[in-house]
C-alpha cells in the first residue's frame, strides 16, 4: 500500500514540473503602478499581452489603452519579445507594455474627411443642415 501511495505522489511531483507557472510583473508605460499576475512559462506573449490588457481594464486603470494586443509589445531588459515566443524563454520575470508607434487613433482632416461640414458631423455626432 505504500508503495501505491508513494508513486502517485511522485506521480504529482512529475506533473507539477511539467507545468511551471510563474509570478510576472508588467509596467504600464504611463500608468501609476505594476500589474502583478501568475502566467505559465510556455504561454506565448501574446497571450500574455492579452491578459495583461484585460486585466488592466478590468481594474479601470488610466490611462485607456484598448484591447487589441496586436498594439503592443512587451519588453525585457530593453529588448522587444517576439510576440510568438514563450514568455518563459528569457527567464525574466519583470516586463514593461508599451504601445507601438503609430497605433493611436488618426484624426481626421478636413480634406480627408470631404469638407467641413462632414468633418465636424463626424467629430461631434450631430448634423448641420446646409440652407
Amino acid at each position: 500500500m505504500k508503495r501505491s501511495l508513494s508513486n502517485n505522489n511522485k506521480h504529482r511531483r512529475d506533473d507539477a514540473k511539467e507545468i511551471k507557472r510563474v509570478l510576472i510583473t508588467i509596467n504600464v508605460m504611463g500608468s501609476s503602478g505594476p500589474l502583478r499576475f501568475v502566467v505559465k512559462e510556455e504561454d506565448l506573449v501574446c497571450e500574455v499581452i492579452h491578459i495583461a490588457l484585460k486585466s488592466y481594464a478590468r481594474q479601470a486603470r488610466l490611462p485607456l489603452l484598448g484591447t487589441d494586443p496586436t498594439n503592443f509589445l512587451l519588453y525585457s531588459s530593453n529588448i522587444a519579445l517576439n510576440p510568438n515566443e514563450a514568455i518563459g524563454s528569457k527567464q525574466a520575470r519583470n516586463f514593461v507594455l508599451c504601445k507601438k508607434e503609430g497605433t493611436t487613433p488618426k484624426r481626421m482632416t478636413i480634406k480627408e474627411s470631404h469638407g467641413w461640414k462632414a468633418w465636424i458631423n463626424k467629430s461631434l455626432n450631430f448634423k448641420i443642415l446646409s440652407h
